[in-house]
């Protein structure tokens, strides 16, 4: 069976970005963004964002100016809060544990551009899916490149780019983010 141009798409593989399909999802994704940004009600406003995206939980919050391509590749646990102007580019799965705080002005990138500049001016695009535990609080300014997994209860210090997955009981920083302190099972500093 011939997969489609999403289905290679939301699988990592080399696909077509201007294919009708993706095109016409992302600008209807456009225009209905465009329309839920302007919105003065909170409550309204998350109520059309979660409508728009593949899966989300309980206690759904995201303050004005959310940015995403498809929304079908866009899974988020309960109780998550966004700060202003998050961006999700979901050419891959990106998915969000539970009680997870995003600061303002966070970016999931899943694009992968190929090296080659004759692959790129052929417009191939591959991607690589995001994955972060529960109870994860990234700082404002936070980059979560392609491939990268979080573990459980990791923090994300501002400005970090984080180019590399890490496991659980961690705070990262840094560019690249490194390992600045291990945490116990608790999220307090361990002593050791």
């Amino acid at each position: 069976m011939i997969k489609t141009e999403r289905e290679k798409m939301s699988d990592g593989e080399p696909y077509e970005q201007f294919d009708p399909e993706l095109v016409e999802r992302r600008e209807l994704v456009r225009r209905e963004l465009l329309t839920i940004n302007q919105l003065d009600d909170n409550k309204q406003q998350n109520t059309n964002i979660k409508a728009l995206l593949a899966d989300s939980g309980d206690d759904f919050w995201a303050e004005t100016g959310i940015e995403f391509d498809y929304g079908f590749n866009i899974h988020i646990g309960n109780h998550f809060y966004a700060n202003y102007h998050l961006t999700m580019l979901d050419t891959c799965p990106i998915t969000i544990g539970d009680h997870c705080y995003i600061g303002p002005d966070v970016g999931f990138y899943t694009p992968v551009h190929p090296l080659s500049a004759k692959l790129r001016n052929a417009d191939v695009e591959m991607g690589k899916p995001i994955t972060v535990g529960d109870s994860v609080w990234m700082g404002g300014h936070v980059t979560i490149l392609p491939g990268v997994t979080l573990g459980n209860r990791v923090v994300v210090g501002a400005g970090s780019v984080v180019t590399k997955s890490f496991g659980d009981d961690l705070v990262i920083a840094g560019n690249p983010a490194r390992i600045i302190r291990y945490l116990d099972d608790n999220g307090d500093v361990s002593p050791g």
